[in-house]
């Protein structure tokens, strides 16, 4: 059986909600990601201390808003604080299918069980499950691999989908995020730990 490798460079830190919005509203003046990532990397317009973190920052965030369609950047920009880290949430699965798949394979599953605590070993139990199929899990150093764990429950709890114990917060959509999921092909409200039923009511 085929599959496609992961891609794992997600160390690059967490949400980069301001630094999204400043990049995502500049898209939005420009509408080229070529000359955005010029313009923020010959203006320093993310403040970054190093050469080197201002194109890898650059580069993760473009990378995250360049899989928002039209109306879900327009809403990401205009949009609540909430709406805008969930559609960051949103960016971050679809770019990033590992990170997809722990959070169907995980998060979703535990909204219909009674265990909401997200662990070390749910994130070790999945990676082992996944590493059968993916040899390049294999080749990432431990070390990394802790890393790319820590990023991940920050970047939840900076989406308030985690507390501060990793445990699953109540999650509920704002109505015109639903609206665009709804119409999305990417089948993004399993990304959330929520039960499908309760966010695609009233989506329509």
């Amino acid at each position: 059986m085929k599959t496609d490798k992961y891609i794992m460079s997600f160390t690059a830190g967490g949400l980069f909600l301001q630094e999204s919005l400043m990049v995502a509203a500049l898209y939005s003046e420009r509408q080229d990601w070529a000359e955005v990532r010029k313009k923020v990397i010959e203006n320093n317009l993310l403040q970054a201390r190093t050469q080197a973190s201002l194109q890898r920052i650059c580069r993760e965030v473009c990378s995250r808003l360049k899989t928002l369609n039209e109306a879900e950047l327009h809403l990401f920009i205009t949009g609540t604080t909430q709406e805008q880290k969930y559609l960051l949430w949103v960016a971050f699965c679809r770019r990033f299918r590992f990170i997809r798949d722990f959070a169907v394979e995980v998060l979703h599953e535990k909204v219909f069980t009674l265990h909401r605590q997200i662990t070390q070993e749910d994130y070790n139990a999945f990676l082992n499950s996944k590493a059968e199929w993916h040899k390049e899990l294999d080749r990432i150093k431990p070390a990394t691999h802790r890393k790319l764990r820590q990023v991940l429950f920050r970047m939840l709890r900076e989406v308030d989908l985690l507390d501060a114990e990793n445990v699953l917060k109540d999650v509920v959509l704002p109505p015109r995020l639903r609206g665009l999921i709804a119409r999305s092909p990417h089948d993004d409200f399993l990304v959330f730990p929520v039960a499908y039923s309760h966010v695609t009511e009233g989506a329509q």
